[in-house]
Protein backbone atom coordinates (compact mmCIF):
# COMPACT_ATOMS: atom_id res chain seq x y z
CA UNK A 1 0.00 0.00 0.00
CA UNK A 2 1.14 3.33 -1.18
CA UNK A 3 1.80 5.81 1.17
CA UNK A 4 0.30 9.50 1.66
CA UNK A 5 1.49 12.36 4.09
CA UNK A 6 -0.64 15.42 4.76
CA UNK A 7 0.92 18.30 5.92
CA UNK A 8 -1.33 19.68 8.44
CA UNK A 9 -0.86 23.63 7.05
CA UNK A 10 -1.39 26.32 9.01
CA UNK A 11 -2.33 25.83 12.99
CA UNK A 12 -4.88 28.71 12.78
CA UNK A 13 -6.58 27.86 9.27
CA UNK A 14 -9.27 25.13 8.57
CA UNK A 15 -6.26 22.79 7.78
CA UNK A 16 -6.92 20.55 11.17
CA UNK A 17 -10.54 20.73 9.98
CA UNK A 18 -10.62 19.90 6.70
CA UNK A 19 -8.39 17.17 7.52
CA UNK A 20 -10.20 15.44 10.33
CA UNK A 21 -13.20 15.97 8.50
CA UNK A 22 -11.56 13.45 5.76
CA UNK A 23 -11.40 10.94 8.18
CA UNK A 24 -15.05 10.62 8.93
CA UNK A 25 -15.00 9.13 5.42
CA UNK A 26 -15.18 5.18 5.65
CA UNK A 27 -13.57 4.50 2.73
CA UNK A 28 -10.19 6.94 3.04
CA UNK A 29 -7.65 4.43 3.67
CA UNK A 30 -8.60 2.39 0.80
CA UNK A 31 -6.57 5.48 -1.31
CA UNK A 32 -3.77 4.58 0.59
CA UNK A 33 -1.62 4.28 3.78
CA UNK A 34 -2.87 7.80 4.60
CA UNK A 35 -1.02 9.76 7.56
CA UNK A 36 -0.69 13.36 8.73
CA UNK A 37 2.20 15.24 10.02
CA UNK A 38 1.74 18.48 11.88
CA UNK A 39 0.83 18.86 15.80
CA UNK A 40 -0.95 16.94 18.34
CA UNK A 41 -2.55 19.90 19.82
CA UNK A 42 -4.64 21.41 16.96
CA UNK A 43 -5.53 18.13 15.38
CA UNK A 44 -6.42 17.41 19.14
CA UNK A 45 -8.47 20.30 19.42
CA UNK A 46 -10.21 20.06 15.89
CA UNK A 47 -10.79 16.50 16.85
CA UNK A 48 -12.49 17.10 20.06
CA UNK A 49 -15.18 19.80 17.54
CA UNK A 50 -15.66 17.89 14.53
CA UNK A 51 -16.81 14.05 16.34
CA UNK A 52 -16.36 11.53 18.97
CA UNK A 53 -16.41 9.18 16.47
CA UNK A 54 -12.83 9.86 15.81
CA UNK A 55 -9.42 8.81 17.41
CA UNK A 56 -6.18 10.23 16.63
CA UNK A 57 -2.96 7.87 17.17
CA UNK A 58 0.57 8.55 17.48
CA UNK A 59 3.32 7.00 14.98
CA UNK A 60 6.92 7.50 15.11
CA UNK A 61 9.69 8.04 11.83
CA UNK A 62 9.25 4.29 11.40
CA UNK A 63 5.52 5.17 9.23
CA UNK A 64 3.80 2.17 10.65
CA UNK A 65 0.23 2.72 9.54
CA UNK A 66 -2.90 1.04 11.35
CA UNK A 67 -5.66 1.29 8.59
CA UNK A 68 -9.04 1.45 11.05
CA UNK A 69 -11.95 3.31 10.43
CA UNK A 70 -12.27 7.07 12.31
CA UNK A 71 -8.40 6.60 13.09
CA UNK A 72 -5.98 9.61 12.98
CA UNK A 73 -2.75 8.43 12.01
CA UNK A 74 -0.67 11.54 13.25
CA UNK A 75 3.36 12.03 13.24
CA UNK A 76 3.71 15.02 15.65
CA UNK A 77 6.24 16.97 15.20
CA UNK A 78 5.99 18.85 18.87
CA UNK A 79 6.38 22.34 17.60
CA UNK A 80 3.18 24.12 18.57
CA UNK A 81 1.17 24.12 22.28
CA UNK A 82 -2.18 25.27 22.57
CA UNK A 83 -1.21 29.13 23.82
CA UNK A 84 1.26 29.52 20.41
CA UNK A 85 -1.51 29.89 18.45
CA UNK A 86 -5.11 31.74 17.98
CA UNK A 87 -7.44 30.66 15.27
CA UNK A 88 -8.05 32.66 12.43
CA UNK A 89 -4.55 34.77 13.08
CA UNK A 90 -1.37 34.57 11.32
CA UNK A 91 1.63 34.36 13.64
CA UNK A 92 5.26 33.82 13.04
CA UNK A 93 4.81 30.24 15.12
CA UNK A 94 2.29 29.20 12.84
CA UNK A 95 4.46 30.65 9.64
CA UNK A 96 7.10 28.44 11.48
CA UNK A 97 5.19 24.76 11.87
CA UNK A 98 3.67 25.06 8.38
CA UNK A 99 6.79 25.35 6.90
CA UNK A 100 8.43 22.75 9.15
CA UNK A 101 5.63 19.64 7.93
CA UNK A 102 5.99 20.59 4.09
CA UNK A 103 9.95 20.03 5.23
CA UNK A 104 9.61 16.96 7.18
CA UNK A 105 7.57 15.82 3.93
CA UNK A 106 10.26 16.61 1.66
CA UNK A 107 12.67 14.63 4.10
CA UNK A 108 10.70 11.27 3.76
CA UNK A 109 9.99 12.10 -0.14
CA UNK A 110 13.84 12.13 -0.76
CA UNK A 111 14.39 8.71 1.22
CA UNK A 112 11.68 7.79 -0.51
CA UNK A 113 9.42 6.94 2.90
CA UNK A 114 6.70 8.28 1.26
CA UNK A 115 5.12 8.07 -2.10
CA UNK A 116 2.94 11.27 -2.40
CA UNK A 117 2.66 14.36 -0.50
CA UNK A 118 -1.12 16.26 0.00
CA UNK A 119 -0.32 19.62 1.35
CA UNK A 120 -3.01 21.47 3.97
CA UNK A 121 -3.62 25.48 3.32
CA UNK A 122 -0.62 27.77 4.73
CA UNK A 123 -0.84 31.39 5.05
CA UNK A 124 1.99 33.35 3.30
CA UNK A 125 1.63 36.41 5.69
CA UNK A 126 2.37 33.97 8.32
CA UNK A 127 5.66 32.68 6.43
CA UNK A 128 6.86 35.87 6.06
CA UNK A 129 6.55 36.66 9.52
CA UNK A 130 8.51 33.72 10.16
CA UNK A 131 11.56 34.97 7.81
CA UNK A 132 10.53 32.56 5.17
CA UNK A 133 9.70 34.87 1.47
CA UNK A 134 8.01 32.15 0.08
CA UNK A 135 5.08 32.82 -2.76
CA UNK A 136 3.67 29.40 -1.72
CA UNK A 137 3.80 25.58 -1.60
CA UNK A 138 5.28 25.10 -5.19
CA UNK A 139 7.92 27.03 -4.76
CA UNK A 140 9.11 25.34 -1.39
CA UNK A 141 8.71 21.95 -2.94
CA UNK A 142 10.76 22.98 -6.41
CA UNK A 143 13.51 24.52 -4.12
CA UNK A 144 13.96 21.73 -1.76
CA UNK A 145 13.36 19.11 -4.25
CA UNK A 146 15.79 20.74 -7.22
CA UNK A 147 13.55 21.05 -9.55
CA UNK A 148 14.10 23.73 -11.86
CA UNK A 149 11.22 23.37 -14.99
CA UNK A 150 7.93 22.85 -13.32
CA UNK A 151 4.21 23.88 -13.45
CA UNK A 152 0.85 24.16 -11.34
CA UNK A 153 -2.11 22.65 -12.56
CA UNK A 154 -5.43 23.28 -11.21
CA UNK A 155 -7.97 20.56 -11.71
CA UNK A 156 -11.15 19.01 -11.33
CA UNK A 157 -13.43 16.27 -13.57
CA UNK A 158 -14.15 19.33 -16.03
CA UNK A 159 -11.27 21.08 -16.66
CA UNK A 160 -7.43 20.82 -16.63
CA UNK A 161 -5.68 24.40 -16.27
CA UNK A 162 -1.64 24.72 -16.21
CA UNK A 163 -0.56 27.99 -15.87
CA UNK A 164 2.41 29.62 -17.62
CA UNK A 165 3.31 32.47 -14.46
CA UNK A 166 1.73 31.70 -10.93
CA UNK A 167 1.73 33.77 -8.06
CA UNK A 168 2.94 37.12 -9.58
CA UNK A 169 1.48 40.78 -10.25
CA UNK A 170 -0.18 41.15 -13.70
CA UNK A 171 1.38 43.79 -14.52
CA UNK A 172 4.81 41.65 -14.55
CA UNK A 173 3.21 38.98 -16.45
CA UNK A 174 4.06 39.84 -20.16
CA UNK A 175 7.75 40.60 -18.94
CA UNK A 176 7.86 37.20 -17.82
CA UNK A 177 6.66 35.17 -21.10
CA UNK A 178 9.03 34.14 -23.47
CA UNK A 179 8.96 31.11 -25.77
CA UNK A 180 10.97 28.75 -23.72
CA UNK A 181 9.04 29.38 -20.90
CA UNK A 182 6.06 28.49 -22.27
CA UNK A 183 7.07 25.83 -24.74
CA UNK A 184 8.50 24.22 -20.96
CA UNK A 185 5.12 24.21 -19.87
CA UNK A 186 3.24 23.00 -22.85
CA UNK A 187 5.93 19.95 -22.60
CA UNK A 188 5.45 19.24 -18.96
CA UNK A 189 1.62 19.33 -19.59
CA UNK A 190 1.80 16.80 -22.30
CA UNK A 191 4.57 14.45 -20.01
CA UNK A 192 2.24 14.62 -17.26
CA UNK A 193 -0.90 13.55 -18.84
CA UNK A 194 0.22 10.64 -20.50
CA UNK A 195 2.25 9.77 -17.21
CA UNK A 196 -0.70 10.42 -14.45
CA UNK A 197 -4.05 10.42 -16.40
CA UNK A 198 -3.34 7.77 -19.09
CA UNK A 199 -3.67 10.30 -21.94
CA UNK A 200 -1.90 8.49 -25.02
CA UNK A 201 -2.12 11.87 -27.32
CA UNK A 202 -3.13 13.92 -24.96
CA UNK A 203 -4.77 17.70 -26.85
CA UNK A 204 -3.55 21.18 -25.67
CA UNK A 205 -4.82 23.82 -25.63
CA UNK A 206 -2.91 27.10 -25.62
CA UNK A 207 -4.35 30.83 -24.14
CA UNK A 208 -3.61 34.07 -25.57
CA UNK A 209 -2.48 36.74 -23.25
CA UNK A 210 -4.35 39.75 -24.97
CA UNK A 211 -7.87 40.02 -25.54
CA UNK A 212 -8.82 38.74 -29.06
CA UNK A 213 -5.81 36.85 -29.19
CA UNK A 214 -4.65 40.09 -29.77
CA UNK A 215 -5.99 40.56 -33.32
CA UNK A 216 -3.10 40.43 -35.06
CA UNK A 217 -1.31 42.84 -33.16
CA UNK A 218 -3.78 45.48 -32.83
CA UNK A 219 -3.74 44.71 -28.53
CA UNK A 220 -0.17 43.29 -27.91
CA UNK A 221 3.21 41.67 -29.60
CA UNK A 222 2.88 38.70 -27.28
CA UNK A 223 1.18 36.59 -29.20
CA UNK A 224 3.21 37.08 -32.25
CA UNK A 225 6.72 37.46 -30.21
CA UNK A 226 6.13 34.72 -27.45
CA UNK A 227 3.18 31.92 -28.03
CA UNK A 228 2.61 31.23 -31.41
CA UNK A 229 6.75 30.52 -31.27
CA UNK A 230 6.46 28.25 -28.12
CA UNK A 231 3.23 26.55 -30.02
CA UNK A 232 4.98 25.80 -33.63
CA UNK A 233 7.94 24.36 -31.47
CA UNK A 234 5.58 21.92 -29.52
CA UNK A 235 4.02 20.92 -32.46
CA UNK A 236 7.78 19.98 -34.23
CA UNK A 237 8.03 17.95 -30.88
CA UNK A 238 4.80 15.47 -31.87
CA UNK A 239 2.65 17.65 -28.88
CA UNK A 240 -0.88 18.19 -30.16
CA UNK A 241 -1.64 21.30 -29.26
CA UNK A 242 -3.32 24.78 -30.61
CA UNK A 243 -4.01 28.12 -30.37
CA UNK A 244 -3.33 30.87 -28.97
CA UNK A 245 -6.82 30.91 -27.97
CA UNK A 246 -8.86 34.02 -26.47
CA UNK A 247 -9.50 33.14 -23.15
CA UNK A 248 -13.44 33.94 -23.57
CA UNK A 249 -14.28 31.37 -26.21
CA UNK A 250 -12.12 28.18 -25.40
CA UNK A 251 -13.47 27.47 -22.09
CA UNK A 252 -16.59 26.66 -23.63
CA UNK A 253 -15.19 24.25 -25.92
CA UNK A 254 -12.85 22.49 -22.91
CA UNK A 255 -15.67 22.10 -20.63
CA UNK A 256 -18.96 21.50 -22.82
CA UNK A 257 -17.83 20.14 -25.80
CA UNK A 258 -14.94 18.15 -24.57
CA UNK A 259 -12.54 19.68 -27.06
CA UNK A 260 -9.49 19.58 -25.45
CA UNK A 261 -7.43 17.61 -22.55
CA UNK A 262 -6.01 20.71 -20.89
CA UNK A 263 -5.10 24.25 -21.28
CA UNK A 264 -2.05 26.44 -21.23
CA UNK A 265 -2.39 29.78 -19.68
CA UNK A 266 -0.31 32.64 -18.81
CA UNK A 267 -1.55 34.16 -15.95
CA UNK A 268 -3.19 32.76 -12.64
CA UNK A 269 -6.63 34.11 -12.50
CA UNK A 270 -6.60 33.38 -16.52
CA UNK A 271 -7.11 29.28 -15.64
CA UNK A 272 -8.64 29.54 -11.71
CA UNK A 273 -11.34 31.83 -12.59
CA UNK A 274 -13.17 29.28 -15.10
CA UNK A 275 -11.56 26.27 -12.61
CA UNK A 276 -13.72 27.53 -9.41
CA UNK A 277 -16.49 29.03 -11.72
CA UNK A 278 -17.19 24.88 -12.28
CA UNK A 279 -15.81 23.30 -9.74
CA UNK A 280 -15.38 25.01 -6.39
CA UNK A 281 -15.20 22.55 -4.16
CA UNK A 282 -13.30 19.71 -5.84
CA UNK A 283 -10.75 21.64 -7.18
CA UNK A 284 -7.29 20.12 -6.66
CA UNK A 285 -3.58 22.21 -7.21
CA UNK A 286 -1.23 19.25 -8.66
CA UNK A 287 2.55 20.21 -9.12
CA UNK A 288 3.75 19.16 -12.52
CA UNK A 289 7.49 17.90 -12.60
CA UNK A 290 8.64 17.21 -9.81
CA UNK A 291 10.01 14.28 -7.98
CA UNK A 292 7.15 13.20 -6.33
CA UNK A 293 3.27 13.41 -6.53
CA UNK A 294 2.43 16.79 -4.88
CA UNK A 295 -1.60 17.44 -4.68
CA UNK A 296 -3.76 20.12 -2.55
CA UNK A 297 -7.10 21.40 -2.32
CA UNK A 298 -7.81 24.25 -3.94
CA UNK A 299 -8.05 26.94 -1.40
CA UNK A 300 -6.60 28.92 1.55
CA UNK A 301 -6.20 28.95 5.35
CA UNK A 302 -9.83 30.03 5.19
CA UNK A 303 -8.99 32.20 8.35
CA UNK A 304 -12.63 33.43 8.71
CA UNK A 305 -14.68 30.37 9.01
CA UNK A 306 -11.52 28.63 11.03
CA UNK A 307 -12.78 26.92 14.06
CA UNK A 308 -16.14 27.06 13.35
CA UNK A 309 -16.89 24.08 12.32
CA UNK A 310 -18.61 24.52 8.71
CA UNK A 311 -15.55 24.62 6.22
CA UNK A 312 -15.72 22.04 3.61
CA UNK A 313 -13.54 19.12 3.47
CA UNK A 314 -14.39 18.10 -0.57
CA UNK A 315 -11.63 19.49 -2.20
CA UNK A 316 -9.16 18.14 0.25
CA UNK A 317 -10.45 14.54 0.26
CA UNK A 318 -10.54 15.29 -3.78
CA UNK A 319 -7.17 15.80 -3.69
CA UNK A 320 -6.17 12.30 -1.67
CA UNK A 321 -8.06 10.71 -4.42
CA UNK A 322 -6.31 12.26 -7.40
CA UNK A 323 -2.67 11.59 -5.58
CA UNK A 324 -3.93 8.02 -5.09
CA UNK A 325 -4.94 7.93 -9.29
CA UNK A 326 -2.08 9.84 -10.07
CA UNK A 327 0.09 6.75 -8.66
CA UNK A 328 -1.58 3.78 -9.50
CA UNK A 329 -1.74 5.37 -13.08
CA UNK A 330 1.87 5.97 -12.68
CA UNK A 331 2.81 2.57 -12.09
CA UNK A 332 0.82 1.37 -14.93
Amino acid sequence: MKKIAITMGDASGIGPEIITKIYLKKDIYKYGDIFVIGDLMPMLSAQRKISKKLGIRLIDENLKIKRKNFLINLLDLKILALSDYKTGESSAKCGYASFSYIKKAIEYAKKKKIDAIVTAPINKHSLYLAGLTYPGHTEILAKFLNVKKYAMMLMSDKLKVVLVTIHTPIKKVPYLLNQNKIFDIINLTNISLKKYFLKKNPEIAVLALNPHASEKGAFGKEEEKFIIPAIEKAKKNGIKCEGPFPADTIFNKIIFQKKYDAAVCMYHDQGLIPLKLVSFDTGVNVTLGLPIIRTSPDHGTAYDIAGLGIANENSLFSAVKVASEMLKNKNR
